[in-house]
């Protein structure tokens, strides 16, 4: 089963705060306060994750099929993400935890409150 740019965009914007907004380069993908959850991949099936550093050295070792980066992400909170490799409640939580670090107190309390 696949979570595709439709399904991760239709979660995003689930999660209070979060709209389609406008981006640099003038593509548009969920924000929140103006900060990027996902955006559009170049490739077909694929679209571009918000994660800590950290996170994406695991999803990366964990799950190459779904989870990687080309030269120009490297170094970057972004990661790149197959959708027809994806298991889509692993991409809700990702994408929530993006939501989690750029939102307010409020917005996560009225998510209820704990860290995904």
């Amino acid at each position: 089963m696949s979570f595709g740019w439709d399904e991760a965009v239709a979660f995003a914007l689930s999660l209070p705060g979060v709209a389609i907004g406008v981006g640099a380069k003038g593509s548009t993908s969920p924000q929140i306060r103006r900060q990027q959850l996902i955006s559009q991949g170049r490739a077909p099936g694929t679209f571009v994750l918000r994660a800590t550093r950290e996170e994406i050295e695991v999803l990366k070792e964990t799950d190459p099929d779904c989870f990687w980066q080309t030269p120009q992400y490297e170094g970057w909170p972004t990661v790149l993400v197959r959708t027809d490799a994806a298991d889509p409640e692993r991409l809700k939580t990702l994408i929530e935890r993006a939501w989690w670090d750029r939102a307010t107190g409020a917005q996560r309390a009225e998510r209820g409150g704990d860290r995904p």
